[in-house]
């Protein structure tokens, strides 16, 4: 899959003191990918096997999900958290597919507006909210710098 970028400074906080979002020390790093995998764990993503391993704002992804759709939203559940602005996402596919594509919202964006430009059809918002489900838990709540999968239409 490869390298995905995100804004550093916005997302959800799961980094506690224990495990600082930002100037991370070497010795908070494990703390740091620990918080990211009960975070993934936490919002029932599914994988057969997940590591996760961090290097000051970068995180790794390693292990194996069956699909293609698993591997990407792990890799957006850990890159939309504040403090992280790389996601390394080496997931093996146990079903390959096409890989989404990827929108960074923008101040004024919602989801009618991406689908206007992304599927031509503001009326596919539905489709957008759902390939970002669990992250997304209401399709009015989405704020600048967070990154969105864009599924191709079927």
């Amino acid at each position: 899959m490869g390298l995905i970028s995100f804004i550093k400074g916005v997302g959800e906080k799961v980094f506690g003191k224990e495990a600082p979002a930002v100037a991370p020390t070497p010795e908070a790093e494990p703390l740091r990918a620990s918080a990211l995998l009960a975070h993934v764990k936490s919002i029932g993503l599914s994988y057969n096997n997940l590591t996760v391993k961090t290097a000051g704002d970068t995180v790794v992804l390693e292990g194996e999900v069956n699909k293609q759709e698993d591997a990407e939203k792990i890799a957006l559940a850990v890159g939309n958290v504040e403090g992280v602005e790389v996601v390394d996402n080496r997931l093996k596919v146990a079903t390959p597919e096409p890989e989404a594509t990827y929108h960074t919202v923008e101040k004024g964006d919602t989801l009618s507006k991406i689908a206007q430009v992304v599927y031509g059809d503001m009326m596919k918002y539905p489709v957008i909210f759902e390939a970002n489900k669990p992250m997304l838990k209401d399709p009015d709540l989405i704020y600048p710098g967070q990154v969105l999968r864009i599924p191709a239409l079927k």
